[in-house]
């Protein structure tokens, strides 16, 4: 797994943000495609990864502890395209 300095995850971190804003606001969402939902959750997981792992310094955090934030993560990014999926059900 890739290991950034601070500094660039920090940037890579700002990017993600700019650019799930920007796929946000762009109104790209309104369509029926789910490209742009995944793109957004992506980033998220992406940041989520960084924060974790880096910020947090859980990457050589007992496996316990590392694996329950991962888990977390990836539960809450799953309801969230889940919820969006069974909404452009309906």
């Amino acid at each position: 797994m890739f290991k950034f300095s601070s500094n660039i995850l920090w940037l890579l971190l700002l990017v993600a943000t700019g650019l799930t804003y920007w796929l946000g606001e762009s109104g790209q969402l309104a369509h029926a495609s789910m490209t742009p939902v995944f793109l957004i959750l992506g980033f998220a997981l992406f940041k989520g990864l960084g924060v974790i792992l880096d910020f947090m310094d859980l990457r050589q955090a007992p496996a316990l502890w590392r694996n329950l934030l991962l888990g977390w993560l990836v539960i809450v990014i799953g309801m969230i395209l889940l919820a969006y999926w069974i909404g452009q059900l309906h």
